[in-house]
């Protein structure tokens, strides 16, 4: 299923990993860690989700070991965070609105490529989440942090990355996918990331729960 051509996969790609990069490398400043972990941070953040996907699917080796732009992509939002950091965290508000972008378009490109490989309809769903979500969470453990995807105190974001894979999938069974109909899934995913940083939305947590939990402690009700 060729979406979109070569050309235009690829830059959106890069793209979508440049803005996940970011995160990741500023994620090393607040930490102190050296230019080392900062590159570490971004490549993980970057890459992981869809390094992971393609190993799970059998699409080897990886695009991220094939295409010397998807190794540098990560590297260049290092050094950019690098020297500027300071800039680029009082831009962090549109910084989110890429990822948001990069949630997007991940989760549609992940289902379908994870279609494509054979998979059914729900495991693809789970890839396209994977694909998404997944550098993130790297990122979160090398850092020594819970990862943001299982916190309840952080807007949610698996929530649409899950909505607009889930929209692939039925466009899928429908035989409605296609150019316009991805990229409105797409945007589906995009536009709830927005409302939920808008309103902190956030997801529910056990019904009737006895225990308050606040960060760093617990205390039973």
């Amino acid at each position: 299923m060729d979406l979109f051509t070569p050309s235009v996969q690829h830059w959106l790609d890069l793209a979508g990993i440049f803005v996940f990069a970011v995160s990741g490398a500023l994620l090393a400043v607040r930490k102190n860690f050296d230019v080392v972990g900062m590159a570490l941070l971004a490549s993980v953040t970057g890459l992981g989700g869809g390094l992971f996907r393609d190993l799970v699917i059998g699409a080897v080796p990886p695009a991220a070991f094939t295409d010397l732009g998807y190794l540098l992509t990560p590297l260049a939002a290092t050094v950019l965070v690098f020297f500027l950091h300071p800039q680029v965290e009082r831009i962090n508000r549109a910084v989110m609105v890429f990822d948001a972008a990069g949630l997007g378009l991940f989760c549609v490109t992940g289902t379908v490529k994870a279609h494509a490989y054979g998979l059914g309809l729900t495991a693809s769903v789970v890839m396209g989440l994977a694909t998404a979500a997944g550098g993130g969470v790297l990122r979160d453990v090398l850092a020594n942090e819970v990862p943001s995807l299982l916190r309840w105190d952080r807007e949610v974001y698996a929530v649409p990355a899950v909505v607009g894979a889930t929209a692939v999938a039925l466009l899928i069974k429908a035989g409605e996918l296609n150019g316009v109909t991805s990229g409105a899934a797409a945007a589906l995913a995009f536009v709830l990331r927005l409302l939920a940083l808008r309103y902190n939305w956030r997801a529910p947590r056990a019904w009737h729960r006895r225990s308050q939990r606040t960060e760093g402690s617990e205390e039973e009700a």
